[in-house]
């Protein structure tokens, strides 16, 4: 498919209430038709808590609610959930396709200001995902900051960030998404909550769709929720590539 209907949903989640914040979803997504892509935001069943994970939902019912979201919009659906597995705590990007396939990715990068790094696991790896014809490299918030995690070996079209990105530095996040997109000429979708959560921290979302070329596709008004559709192109992605193929003179490197 050379193109895929985006959709992110910029909106604001109960705190430490896993079953609530699905019954809102249940909501908003019944209306969403003809997508090939839904993103939530980061740890969508609880907000950012350290403790989300001693009480928050089974993976199971995270999965088996974003295949039921899956199977009736007929698009990819997926956000991060503070998970617990048998070696500890993860923040895990889940997203699941209407078939059932579950793709998997665990934060790599911790956020030690809030001392996340005590109370989750890292990822040990990216992730690139394959659906509709379409490369996907799934992120999770503090990740946005660190560019050679994130930077393309010509292996993806799309990158995806969900966060609980705080209002106090939205600045940084508006100008990073912008960064990754020109940078790595791909487009780029960075998912915010909006509202404030159970530790006071006020999130004014401005969640961004962003062309290759850094041009804003969709952007979220701030402090309120919003859905945010846009129309990618491969053909246009392919087409920038090779008018300016920056990329062919990327330094080579590993992780």
């Amino acid at each position: 498919m050379s193109t895929l209907n985006l959709t992110v949903l910029q909106q604001p989640l109960v705190w430490m209430d896993g079953e609530a914040n699905l019954r809102f979803f249940d909501t908003l997504l019944a209306d969403l038709k003809g997508r090939d892509l839904i993103v939530l935001p980061e740890m969508f069943t609880t907000g950012f808590a350290m403790e989300a994970a001693k009480s928050s939902l089974p993976e199971a019912r995270v999965t088996d609610w974003l295949h039921e979201k899956a199977k009736a919009t007929g698009a990819l659906v997926g956000g991060s959930a503070a998970i617990q597995t048998a070696k500890g705590a993860v923040n895990r990007f889940l997203l699941v396709e209407p078939g059932g396939k579950v793709h998997r990715y665990d934060k790599r990068h911790l956020f030690r200001m809030a001392d996340e790094h005590h109370h989750y696991l890292a990822g040990d790896r990216r992730e690139i995902i394959e659906w509709r014809g379409w490369r996907i490299l799934p992120q999770v918030c503090y990740d946005l900051r660190f560019p050679v995690f994130s930077r393309s070996r010509n292996d993806y079209d799309l990158a995806l960030y969900v966060a609980n990105w705080p209002e106090a530095r939205a600045a940084h996040w508006q100008a990073l998404l912008l960064a990754r997109a020109i940078e790595n000429q791909a487009y780029i979708a960075g998912c915010n909550r909006v509202g404030s959560d159970g530790n006071h921290h006020h999130y004014s979302g401005d969640s961004r769709i962003i062309s290759p070329q850094g041009e804003i596709l969709a952007a979220g008004e701030p402090h309120q929720p919003a859905v945010l559709n846009a129309e990618l192109s491969l053909e246009t992605l392919s087409d920038y590539r090779e008018r300016f193929p920056a990329w062919r003179d990327a330094d080579t490197f590993t992780l």
